[in-house]
């Protein structure tokens, strides 16, 4: 799931901040429990769970990052 998230365009990239929790720490699993994601690979857009147990196609997720942007910068 990083992998999908390491390649997206560069305009992409300038816009979001990745996160990543290993699941082999107290922290990776606590976010886990706070997302309320039951499998992995999983993605949360805004704190929000989005996608879980699947890798979205590249325009699926860029058009999702988009969306989010646009609404969180309206002015």
């Amino acid at each position: 799931m990083a992998e999908a998230v390491k390649v997206l365009p560069d305009d992409i990239q300038q816009i979001i901040t990745v996160d990543n929790w290993d699941m082999r720490t107290r922290q990776g699993v606590q976010r886990f429990r706070e997302l309320k994601a039951k499998s992995l690979p999983s993605i949360a857009l805004d704190g929000e769970l989005v996608y879980e147990s699947l890798i979205p196609m590249q325009e699926e997720l860029i058009a999702a990052i988009r969306q989010r942007y646009v609404a969180k910068n309206k002015d």
